[in-house]
C-alpha cells in the first residue's frame, strides 16, 4: 500500500513509519524537521522511505507533496503539542493544528486518498469531567487551545467526509510515552522524567503530583493506528487504556528503575489548563477495531528507561 505520515519523523510517527515499513508498505514521510529528528528515520530511509520537507501550513508545497506520493492511506501526526505554546499562542497553535490539517485534507483529496486518519488527542479533549473513564459521547470542552485546535481539526474531517466523501477517522489519543520522545520541550512527563534522573537532576512536579492522566504506550497506540487505517468507521474513536496513573506513582516506579540515591522530586505550583483527572473509555476501538491495550505501565516505563542511555 502507498502510505504518507506526517510528522513522520516525529516521535510518534517515526515507530508509526517503521511499522509500515515492516509490513512493506510504500512509505512517505511529510515533515518539515522543526521537531522531528532525521535520526528516528534512518532506518526507514535507507529501508526505501522518502522524506518529503514540507510545511504543513504550506497549502500549495503539501499538495505537491502528496500528489507527487499518491497516497492510498494518509496518515496526519504533524501538530503543535505542547500546551503551554497553544495557550500562549493560541494563533499559532490554530494555524497549525486547523489550518494545516484543512491543507492535508484538501492534499488528499485532489491525490486521490482513500484514507484519512488523523491523530487527535483524548487527554486534551474533555476538560474537566466526573465521567471516568470518559467516553466520546462526553462534550469536548477543552482547557487549552491545543484541545480546542483539534477538536476544531475533528469537525474539518467530518466535513470533507460529507462533501467529498473522504473516508476519515480521529483518533483521540491518550498520553503517549515511550522510547525515541524528546525528553525537553513539548515532551511528555515520562519522558521528561526519564531525562532528569539519567542525568543525577531532579524532577519537577506541577501541582501535588496526584493528578492522572491514561498513559499509553507508543507501540500499543501504533497498532491501533493500524487498524483504524483498514476499517471505514469514521467519527472520533478514544485510544486508551481506561487506567489512571498519577504523577507520583509515575515517579515513584522511575526511582525504583534508578536504583538508590534517586533524587527527590520538586514540586512547583500547578499551571494553568492542567486537569486533575483523565482516563479514556476506549470501548468503541475494542467494538470496532478489536483492539486493546496491552503493555502495562509498569513494563512500559521500563522499556522506556532502558531506551534512556546514562549521561553521567
Amino acid at each position: 500500500m502507498r502510505t504518507l505520515v506526517t510528522g513522520g519523523a516525529g516521535f510518534i510517527g517515526s515507530h508509526l513509519v517503521d511499522a509500515l515499513i515492516a509490513r512493506g508498505d510504500s512509505v512517505t514521510i511529510v515533515d518539515d524537521l522543526s521537531g522531528g529528528k532525521e535520526s528516528n528515520i534512518a532506518a526507514a530511509l535507507e529501508a526505501g522511505a522518502r522524506l518529503q520537507r514540507t510545511d504543513i501550513r504550506d497549502g500549495a508545497a503539501l499538495r505537491q507533496a502528496v500528489g507527487d506520493a499518491r497516497p492510498q492511506a494518509v496518515f496526519h501526526l504533524a501538530a503543535q503539542v505542547d500546551v503551554r505554546i497553544s495557550l500562549a499562542d493560541p494563533a499559532f497553535d490554530a494555524r497549525t493544528n486547523v489550518e494545516g490539517t484543512v491543507n492535508i485534507l484538501e492534499a488528499a483529496r485532489l491525490a486521490g486518498a482513500e484514507r484519512v486518519v488523523f491523530a487527535s488527542t483524548g487527554g486534551a479533549m474533555y476538560g474537566d469531567t466526573d465521567v471516568l473513564p470518559t467516553p466520546e459521547t462526553v462534550e469536548a470542552l477543552p482547557m487549552a487551545a491545543y484541545g480546542q485546535s483539534k477538536f476544531c481539526a475533528e469537525r474539518y474531517l467530518g466535513l470533507y467526509q460529507r462533501l467529498y466523501g473522504l473516508s476519515t477517522i480521529a483518533l483521540r489519543f491518550g498520553n503517549v510515552y515511550g522510547p525515541r520522545q524528546d525528553p525537553h520541550g513539548e515532551a511528555g512527563v515520562i519522558a521528561i522524567f526519564c531525562g532528569k534522573l539519567r542525568a543525577g537532576a531532579r524532577p519537577k512536579i506541577f501541582g501535588d503530583g496526584t493528578q492522572t492522566r491514561d498513559y499509553i504506550y507508543v507501540g500499543d497506540l501504533v497498532s491501533a493506528i493500524l487498524l483504524a487505517a483498514d476499517t471505514r468507521d469514521g467519527g472520533a474513536m478514544n485510544i486508551g487504556t481506561e487506567e489512571e496513573t498519577s504523577v507520583l506513582d509515575i515517579v515513584r516506579v522511575l526511582a525504583q528503575l534508578n536504583g538508590a540515591g534517586a533524587p527527590e522530586p520538586e514540586f512547583a505550583p500547578a499551571r494553568l489548563g492542567e486537569l486533575d483527572r483523565s482516563c479514556l473509555d476506549a470501548s468503541r476501538a475494542r467494538e470496532l477495531l478489536g483492539w486493546r491495550a496491552s503493555t502495562p505501565i509498569g513494563d512500559g516505563l521500563r522499556l522506556t528507561w532502558e531506551s534512556f542511555a546514562p549521561t553521567i
